[in-house]
């Protein structure tokens, strides 16, 4: 996949709409959780929970292939019940918005650094029901940022079990978004 040179304005994105939700539904999920810390509330917590889920299957599903060309999907096999992580990339000759891939990869790493912040918080004032779900959001968000790396390094049909176990899921992890954030354009 050819990438271009892009800046952080959305008005210069590829996909306006898909960007614009993608972002919508990640901030709308860490506002209403701010908002539920100060007026606690059952209604809060399952809105949150239902934008987080909206959020982590719009990320998998449609941002992902749109923005930056991957996806990824978890295959069982019915005879033996392995499960086998599916990794997918664009044809090579896409061009990539540097606009679009910008907001997704720096969304995907940084929302997870969010979460982990609002648990300590959680932790700090004894709220054990709202971690509960902050630990719900970084699980969601911290899977995304784990198979969308492992589709942008190994591309189309690599399994999670033979490629990412054996090198360490942190070193991944943090490999993955240096290089992005400064050696990728």
């Amino acid at each position: 996949m050819e990438r271009v040179h892009g800046s952080l304005n959305w008005r210069l994105s590829a996909h306006p709409l898909t960007l614009c939700t993608f972002l919508g539904f990640r901030l709308a999920a860490l506002l209403t959780y701010l908002f539920g810390l100060l007026f606690t509330s059952v209604l809060i917590f399952i809105i949150t929970i239902l934008l987080l889920s909206a959020d982590f299957y719009y990320v998998k599903n449609i941002a992902g292939r749109r923005l930056v060309g991957l996806r990824w999907w978890n295959e069982t096999d019915p005879s033996s019940g392995e499960s086998t992580w599916v990794f997918e990339s664009a044809d090579e000759s896409r061009q990539i918005n540097a606009t679009d891939s910008r907001f997704f990869w720096l969304s995907l790493y940084v929302q997870p650094v969010l979460w982990v912040g609002l648990a300590l918080v959680a932790i700090v004032r004894l709220e054990f029901i709202w971690l509960s779900l902050v630990i719900v959001a970084m699980i969601l968000g911290i899977t995304n940022g784990v198979a969308f790396s492992r589709a942008d390094k190994f591309g189309n049909a690599s399994s999670l079990a033979g490629s990412a176990l054996n090198t360490g899921f942190g070193n991944n992890i943090a490999g993955g978004f240096l290089s992005r954030m400064f050696f990728r354009s």
